[in-house]
């Protein structure tokens, strides 16, 4: 039970399903793109993230500057791959994925000193 309550804790806000969908868009996608895609900041970015991998959903690889996450595909608990399959179908018609889907198209990889 205390799992379950976990995994809806963690999808029980709009800017982790939209950061969700946005990952099943590609196989890795750093907190940069996530950020531009989204139109959030990186603190809001990381902030979610983290819940969300703490949760199970993903998994983060560190390479040089940047961060990639991706879905995670591994067994973490026995609802994360069903309920991840779900969202994949689900909420394909909002306009606000569709926007973030549009602006995940246009994202760019920011170095340092382009960030700031």
């Amino acid at each position: 039970m205390r799992q379950l309550t976990k995994v809806f804790k963690a999808l029980s806000d709009e800017t982790k399903l939209r950061i969700l969908k946005i990952l099943q868009e590609r196989n890795e996608i750093c907190v940069c793109e996530i950020m531009q895609a989204l139109n959030i900041s990186q603190s809001r970015a990381s902030r979610n993230l983290g819940i969300l991998k703490n949760a199970g959903f993903i998994t983060d690889r560190r390479d040089g500057l940047w961060v990639y996450y991706s879905i995670n595909k591994e067994k973490v608990n026995e609802y994360h791959i069903a309920i991840n399959k779900l969202i994949k179908d689900w909420l394909n018609d909002e306009k606000i994925i569709q926007k973030d889907r549009e602006r995940l198209k246009k994202s760019v990889k920011l170095g340092k000193k382009e960030r700031y």
